[in-house]
């Protein structure tokens, strides 16, 4: 077995080196030019609702400060993203910060950093850390988040559902906006 893979392994290399052809070649499937991608800027705002379940820390910490288990949130979202200028999908890192609890008279700042893919169709999935200040402490938490992204006529409208899990409890959001495309051409050096 390990002869075999040795042979198919100098059979491979001799082919590409006998037809002056880089393995580099073989993968992208052109060899004039390096992919081209174009940088993408969605931030837009964004609004909706949190829910803390259970009976965990957190949740005792929400009923100490005369809170619900249903939070609203509104914020902004910054996204950078990077496309491919053929099919493909998207690479997308994003910062959302987020405030929460206005209806109780409460200000809760929160903050996520997820970094995902983006797929053609608007299919979108990430995951990054969340932080998010308590009365006397910070608390974190890893974010895990899926959504689609609906374009029409260059507004995208992403919704997503996100889960927040960490030792004192978890936090299951819905979160909506919308962004006007804005495309930056990125040239080849």
């Amino acid at each position: 077995m390990r002869k075999s893979i040795i042979r198919i392994t100098v059979v491979m290399l001799a082919l590409a080196a006998g037809t002056g052809v880089r393995p580099a070649f073989c993968q992208s499937g052109s060899q004039d030019k390096p992919p081209a991608f174009r940088q993408r800027n969605l931030a837009g705002p964004r609004l909706g609702f949190t829910y803390v379940p259970g009976k965990g820390e957190l949740v005792n910490e929400m009923r100490e400060n005369d809170l619900g288990p249903v939070l609203s949130q509104f914020g902004w979202h910054f996204e950078y993203q990077v496309v491919p200028e053929q099919e493909g999908p998207s690479f997308v890192v994003e910062l959302v910060p987020l405030i929460a609890g206005v209806e109780y008279g409460m200000l809760i700042p929160s903050a996520s950093l997820a970094m995902g893919i983006r797929f053609p169709g608007g299919f979108e999935f990430g995951l990054g850390p969340n932080v998010m200040a308590g009365r006397d402490e910070v608390h974190t938490s890893l974010i895990i988040a899926l959504g689609k992204s609906y374009n029409y006529g260059g507004v995208s409208i992403p919704v997503n559902l996100a889960c927040a899990t960490s030792p004192k409890g978890n936090r299951f959001s819905i979160i909506f906006g919308y962004a006007i495309t804005k495309s930056v051409k990125h040239e080849d050096r």
